[in-house]
C-alpha cells in the first residue's frame, strides 16, 4: 500500500493550473485579469475545452465562453491558447503541470458576436424574427471562422494590425444584418470610426474563392460599405 505522503505527491502532480482572462461587461471600468483555476487532470477529459466545461460546472458558472459542436467543425469555440490562435476541443491539454496554461480571447477581433438589445423579450424567452429577416442571415451564420480566406486576402495580408479581415467582418456583418440586434449602428460606428478596418478591402475576392462553405465574404463587405456610406452626409461619403 502506497504511503500517504506518496498518494499525496501523484495528486498534486495531476494538478493544471489554467489562467483565464476575465472581464465583466456589466463593469466597464474595471480592467480585465487572468483568474486562476486548478484542474485535476485525472478526472478531466483531455481537451482544453473540457477543462472549460469543469471549470464552469464544478469551480465557476460565472465563466463565460463559447462553444458548439465539440468537434472541430463550427469554429466557435475559436480562442488564444498559450499564445496560440485555436479551437478549444482540438486543443490538448498540456500535460505539463508545472506550467499554467494561459486562455485569452482572440486577439484583432473586434465583433462582439453575441445579440444585443436594449429590452427584454417580448415573451421573457426568445427574441424572434420572421422567416424573411432570418433567410437574410444565410451565407452568413454558416462561417467556421476557419480563416481560409483571411490567409489568403492580400489586404490583410499588407495590414493586418489594421484591416480586420474578411473572416471577422462576414461575421461583423452577420449581426449588423440581424432583424433581432438592436445596436446595428453602434456596430457600424466602431467598424469604421478607423477607416482602414473594413475600407482596406479592395474587392480582390480571393476569400470568396477559397471559402470552403461556399460563401462570399467581398459580399458582405461591399454590403456593410454601402450600409456605412448611406448612413454619411454626402460629402464624407464621397471622401471615402
Amino acid at each position: 500500500m502506497e504511503a500517504q505522503a506518496s498518494v499525496a505527491k501523484k495528486t498534486k502532480e495531476l494538478t493544471k493550473k489554467f489562467k483565464i482572462y476575465r472581464w465583466n461587461p456589466n463593469i466597464p471600468n474595471d480592467k480585465p485579469f487572468l483568474q486562476s483555476f486548478f484542474i485535476n487532470l485525472s478526472n478531466c477529459g483531455p481537451m482544453v475545452l473540457d477543462a472549460l466545461q469543469k471549470i464552469k460546472a464544478e469551480d465557476d458558472s460565472s465563466l463565460s465562453y463559447r462553444r458548439s459542436c465539440r468537434e472541430g467543425i463550427c469554429g466557435s469555440c475559436s480562442m488564444n491558447i498559450d499564445g496560440t490562435n485555436t479551437v478549444a476541443c482540438l486543443k490538448p491539454i498540456d500535460a505539463d503541470t508545472s506550467n499554467a496554461t494561459i486562455i485569452t480571447p482572440l486577439p484583432h477581433i473586434m465583433i462582439e458576436p453575441w445579440l444585443k438589445t436594449r429590452k427584454a423579450a417580448a415573451d421573457g424567452k426568445e427574441y424572434r424574427q420572421s422567416p424573411e429577416d432570418r433567410k437574410r442571415l444565410d451565407g452568413l451564420f454558416e462561417c467556421i471562422l476557419c480563416a481560409c480566406c483571411s490567409t489568403s486576402c492580400p489586404s490583410y495580408w499588407w495590414n493586418p494590425e489594421e484591416f480586420l479581415g474578411p473572416a471577422a467582418l462576414l461575421h461583423a456583418y452577420r449581426w449588423i444584418s440581424d432583424s433581432r440586434d438592436e445596436l446595428r449602428e453602434e456596430r457600424l460606428q466602431a467598424l469604421t470610426e478607423d477607416q482602414t478596418r473594413v475600407y482596406r478591402c479592395r474587392t480582390i475576392k480571393n476569400c470568396t474563392a477559397t471559402c470552403p462553405k461556399s460563401l462570399n465574404p467581398a459580399s458582405a463587405i461591399n454590403k456593410m460599405k454601402t450600409k456605412h456610406l448611406l448612413s454619411q452626409p454626402m460629402e464624407l461619403a464621397q471622401s471615402l
